[in-house]
């Protein structure tokens, strides 16, 4: 796990959102086919009331006091982070925590700091809950599975374009970020290949072919 001086403490019995930002970025962008304006970038005040609820929702159901914690992972490229620190103050405001990963290689995804930070959790004994925020959150998988078997509520929150995997799934739940009320200012444009235009639809690719190279 990645080592840094302002590791959070851990807390009483808690859901934990953790949110892929790099990988949802990329699953918005397909869906628009552009880079995602600020009509379409996640409210995340929404997305901060909405887990607060089903923090609310699993007391309830469990007879247990449980509190919401959220972090979102991200990567910054070199020469990007005055871009970058409106943003991640205004999470900061909102009551999420930032984990910001410098991006120097291809290989430097925050996907395993996301799945450090679960494991801590659980293995300090507080995960009560785990919402994973990620475009498809394969790279969950098999942690969400076996979170669920130990006993752990766990969602997949994304969109159903692109996490299949999860939205057929017996044992997680899943929910797409867009039934969340009021988490963008306008509808996305998604295109439904059970219901496509007479015209027919353009899909965009998730990513460049010089990442083939």
């Amino acid at each position: 796990m990645s080592t840094h001086a302002s590791y959070p403490a851990p807390g009483p019995n808690t859901l934990l959102l953790v949110w892929d930002a790099p990988n949802l970025d990329m699953g918005l962008g397909a869906i628009l086919g552009s880079r995602p304006t600020s009509a379409h970038r996640p409210r995340f005040d929404a997305v901060g009331r909405w887990l607060v609820q089903q923090a609310a929702e699993l007391s309830a159901s469990t007879g247990l006091d449980i509190v919401p914690e959220a972090t979102v992972f991200t990567n910054v490229t070199p020469g990007s982070a005055d871009s970058i620190r409106p943003w991640v103050e205004a999470l900061r405001n909102v009551g999420f925590a930032v984990f910001a990963k410098p991006k120097l290689t291809e290989d430097s995804d925050v996907d395993p700091d996301m799945l450090a930070h679960i494991e801590t959790r659980a293995n300090e004994g507080v995960l009560a809950g785990l919402v994973v925020a990620s475009a498809d959150g394969q790279n969950f998988k098999d942690a969400l599975e076996r979170h669920t078997q130990e006993g752990v509520s766990t969602t997949v929150l994304g969109f159903h374009e692109h996490a299949s995997w999860a939205v057929g799934s017996e044992v997680l739940n899943f929910v797409d970020l867009e039934e969340i009320h009021g988490v963008f200012r306008e509808p996305l444009p998604r295109i439904n290949l059970d219901h496509l235009p007479e015209g027919g639809a353009w899909l965009q690719p998730f990513r460049s072919l010089d990442n083939l190279l």
